[in-house]
């Protein structure tokens, strides 16, 4: 137990020094005597019909324990935190590639591998829709009741034309992105004396697993306990259910533990991607720059399964026109389903996808007008007042869009091109260690974007957190079912704790879904809404110390302050355990977020609780030749409201920047008819320190005022605006349009001589 830094303050985290130590256990370390283990029975085709299922090989091996199917789920064969539409485990019909069909129980992991292995599954191929520009054409096989369609927003405000002086147009596509975190999917199941089952896992919220979990198993919600492992990183790849009801179901019907760790490729098959998009925009302007309208046409490919595609149109819906005054806006944004991959959260959540649409077509605008693309962004950003282009609600006072495009540009730029090759260097140079562009005519380009997305979920849905505060003897434990998924949320609850209760050690809990709702970590809001619940404990509960302690000493409350030393008054001190030791003070409380509207059919209402907003800067080096590329910087202003724990953020920005090189240069989850082909490390890049970027960060403290202590989430913003920035600055070095992302080297290789910009860069 530590005494955590105030608010502001570059606090230690509880868990850095096991980390760098190698002691900290992470979920697939977690163990328990007597454990059997479990491995998961897949598709191989990405839609077929199940015509039979032969567990005999794997049942009669000596080290299987339990083979099941769809059969044996008792409860709802059907999951979804969102929408109830995934399998448990296939029965009828696969939908796509990596399905589950069966789970095999045996007492060896290498033995549940080789028994799944020896599971036959006779399957009949069906039509497969792999082409998300069809999935809607008639005659194409309806994948779900209804239609191929899980969403669609028609967002439309403002009664001016379509039209304008200057208008341009453009298409743009990006690919689809795996979250790729550092520990793959593991946990442990462990039956209960009460029929029950506790599950030891790594997820983003407790609470929409246990539920998904009880009602498949059709037991009380109150007999499916869940407890926070440690996590090597999320992303959005944890918000869906993958092994969850596997484990818990095995280790009923065994009654025994059972714990499973996924393999990378099968990893790569279970969760959720970022979904593909294809992005049609139209924006018009004044002969000045003045924006006039913009107009966007947004397809999502779902993928099989509905997962969080509704949310993610709203998000990329309401972000397509960027953080800009438009008077008329005219936004078509669905998600459609085919048999590729199941799309669903990541960080960003569909307004990446909308960033590099808007932010590529105002470039092209920029060259249309002849006028710096940073002048013409500062020419029509949002200020406090304005009407947020998309849902008419009025802008609030925490909107320094101006002050993000000043200091981001003023930021130091690289020394140049020339000064920066040193053939003693490979790495310096595009081609790194292949030596290839040692000696080439390297050319340099600047990009710049901006990009916007909201706070919470947003679009009507009602949201709370609870959190417990205890003060004893030893000092004060926080209680939250916040999770813990890399960002810092421990740390940062910890110091909020602090920054009410004042200097006495803080302890924070393990995230166990007894200590009271708290929802997902995700779409930034795990810090204001269970830092906010936190913070109404953590006042509470010193409220109440003050009583004990002016009660003891005979004194009004209002005399008595907390310090190291004891409670009390400058003449009158008595210690923690004289106060609490017998009888603890335990406060609970719980925050509400201010509420928002699901929207009119046009999409207007109060939708957003808050925006939070960034700007980048990229430098990047092109080989004409190869079309090989090096990011050389990426510079970055970010909004934060006010930085809980301003070296946790600035990790956040750092990390959230090397996801975006990844999806602007290299990461692609590539299908072909539905089928998966780069499921492993080795084919699947991912940006390695030798790929990332120098970073030049400055964070810009604007507090709203509807955040606690006037805080924002800093986590999504960092992947908005980076991968347009780099594809900006790879066309201004390239001469090429690029139109899709990840980029490779074909659409860089160019011949022409280049026009040097006049934009100050």
């Amino acid at each position: 137990m530590t005494r955590p830094g105030a608010v502001g303050t570059a606090a230690t985290r509880p868990d850095v020094v096991a980390k760098l130590a190698g002691r900290f256990p992470f979920s697939g370390d977690i163990s328990a005597t007597g454990e059997l283990y479990g491995a998961t029975v897949r598709s191989r085709l990405p839609h077929a019909r199940v015509r039979a299922i032969d567990a005999g090989a794997a049942r009669r091996r000596p080290d299987v324990v339990a083979v099941i199917t769809a059969d044996d789920v008792p409860g709802s064969a059907l999951i979804g935190h969102i929408e109830v539409d995934q399998p448990v485990l296939a029965g009828d019909v696969v939908r796509y590639q990596g399905e589950p069909i069966a789970f095999v129980v045996a007492t060896t992991q290498e033995g549940a591998w080789a028994a799944a292995a020896a599971v036959t599954i006779d399957l009949e191929a069906l039509p497969v829709v792999d082409d998300p520009e069809r999935a809607l054409d008639p005659g194409v096989p309806h994948l779900r009741a209804g239609g191929n369609l899980f969403r669609r927003l028609h967002i439309q405000r403002g009664d001016g034309p379509l039209d304008a002086p200057v208008v341009v147009e453009g298409t743009w596509w990006t690919g689809r992105q795996d979250q790729a975190f550092l520990g793959p999917e593991s946990a442990l199941a462990v039956p209960d004396d009460d029929g029950g089952v506790t599950l030891h896992l790594a997820t983003q919220d407790l609470h929409a697993d246990q539920a998904q979990i009880a009602s498949a198993l059709g037991l009380p919600v109150a007999r499916v306990r869940l407890q926070m492992g440690g996590i090597g990183g999320a992303f959005g790849g944890r918000e869906d259910v993958t092994f969850q009801v596997h484990l818990c179901l095995a280790a009923l019907r065994t009654g025994r533990p059972v714990r499973i760790t996924y393999r990378r490729s099968e990893s790569f098959l279970a969760h959720p991607k970022r979904h593909p998009a294809r992005l049609a925009y139209r924006i018009g302007a004044e002969r000045d720059g003045t924006l006039r309208f913009v107009e966007a046409r947004i397809r999502l490919d779902g993928g099989a399964y509905a997962s969080t595609s509704g949310p993610i149109v709203g998000s990329a819906g309401y972000f397509a026109a960027g953080p800009y005054r438009v008077p008329t806006v005219d936004v078509l944004a669905e998600s459609v389903a085919t048999n590729n991959p199941v799309s669903g959260a990541m960080r960003g959540f569909g307004a990446v996808q909308a960033c590099f649409g808007v932010e590529s077509t105002m470039d092209r605008l920029a060259a249309a007008l002849d006028l710096d693309p940073v002048e013409l962004r500062r020419r029509n950003v949002l200020v406090p007042g304005d009407a947020f282009p998309t849902s008419g609600q009025t802008v609030g006072s925490s909107a320094p869009l101006h002050e993000l495009i000043d200091r981001c540009t003023a930021l130091p730029l690289p020394p140049s091109a020339a000064a920066a090759f040193d053939p003693a260097d490979p790495l310096a140079a595009p081609g790194g260690v292949g030596r290839t562009s040692l000696g080439a005519e390297l050319r340099r380009g600047v990009g710049f974007a901006l990009g916007v997305k909201n706070h919470l979920y947003g679009e009507g849905v009602a949201e709370h957190a609870e959190a417990t505060v205890v003060i004893d003897a030893e000092g004060v434990e926080v209680r939250s079912a916040a999770s813990e998924v890399g960002q810092g949320i421990t740390s940062a609850l910890a110091q909020l704790a602090a920054d009410a209760v004042g200097p006495l050690p803080v302890r924070v809990a393990t995230a166990h879904t007894d200590h009271g709702y708290a929802g997902s970590s995700s779409a930034s809001r795990a810090t204001w809404m269970s830092g906010g619940a936190v913070r109404r404990a953590a006042m509470a509960a010193a409220g109440q110390l003050r009583g004990r302690a002016a009660a003891h000493l005979g004194v009004a409350a209002d005399e008595v302050d907390i310090a190291p030393d004891g409670v009390g008054t400058a003449e009158r001190r008595c210690a923690l355990a004289t106060l609490v030791g017998a009888d603890p003070i335990v406060a609970t409380r719980t925050y509400r977020a201010p509420r928002t509207e699901q929207g009119d059919p046009s999409g207007q209402g109060d939708v957003h609780v808050s925006w939070m907003f960034v700007a980048h800067r990229a430098v990047v080096d092109v080989d004409p030749e190869l079309g090989l590329t090096r990011v050389v910087q990426v510079a970055t202003a970010q909004d934060v409201g006010r930085a809980v724990n301003p070296r946790e953020v600035r990790g956040q920005v750092d990390g959230g920047i090397a996801q975006g090189l990844g999806l602007a240069l290299m990461e692609d989850l590539t299908c072909t008819g539905g089928v998966v082909e780069n499921a492993s490390f080795a084919d699947y890049l991912i940006p390695t320190a030798a790929d990332v970027a120098p970073t030049e960060v400055v964070l810009v403290e604007v507090p709203d005022p509807d955040g606690p202590v006037g805080l924002k989430g800093v986590g999504e913003p960092p992947s908005l605006s980076s991968t347009p920035a780099i594809a900006a600055a790879l066309r201004h070095a390239s001469g090429r349009e690029v139109v899709r992302v990840p980029a490779r080297p074909q659409d860089l290789v160019t011949s022409r001589s280049l026009t040097p910009r006049s934009d100050g860069f």
